[in-house]
């Protein structure tokens, strides 16, 4: 096997060749999987929607990822001079939501799990404020801010429970 900047990382165990070959650029530092676990040529396939990583696998990650998708809709709809205001503010906070349940998730350090889904259930909160001015400046109905208010309450609670569990871990090993 050579090294070089187009290098193919493989491996073979008991003559038979790793199905998964993972293509190395060293130039560009990026990493592209070309074949999926049964061999094929996943490129297109909708294999990139399934859980690849830890944190895709949990619920409360799921539904905050839905609702940030759900939420960047929305401001999509709303007047350009809302641009630079609430539709900024709303979106960063609608994002940081997955993103620091991921950051969370993925850290090793009990306490650093907590700080980021302490951030997470935060950032909940001021998406949750949000989308009240926004119901309250009529761009969105107060059904439709309501259903977004009791799924972030879910997230919430997920979140909350993840923290209690993290806890809980942290103190036996004390």
């Amino acid at each position: 096997m050579g090294y070089g900047p187009d290098a193919r990382i493989g491996a073979r165990s008991g003559g038979e060749k790793m199905q998964s070959q993972i293509a190395i650029d060293c130039k560009q530092k990026s990493v592209s999987v070309n074949q999926g676990i049964s061999g094929q040529n996943i490129s297109g396939s909708g294999y990139q929607d399934k859980p690849i990583a830890g944190f895709e696998k949990l619920w409360v990650w799921q539904k905050a990822h839905q609702l940030m998708l759900e939420i960047h809709e929305i401001c999509r709809t709303l007047p350009r001079y809302e641009r630079f205001k609430k539709r900024d503010q709303l979106e960063r906070a609608s994002s940081s939501v997955p993103d620091n349940i991921a950051e969370g998730h993925t850290s090793y350090y009990y306490k650093d799990k907590i700080k980021g889904f302490n951030i997470a259930r935060k950032e909940a909160g001021e998406t949750q404020n949000h989308l009240r001015a926004i119901q309250g400046k009529k761009y969105i109905t107060s059904k439709t801010a309501n259903n977004l208010m009791e799924r972030y309450e879910e997230v919430i609670r997920g979140i909350n429970g993840y923290i209690n569990w993290v806890r809980g871990k942290l103190s036996s090993k004390r």
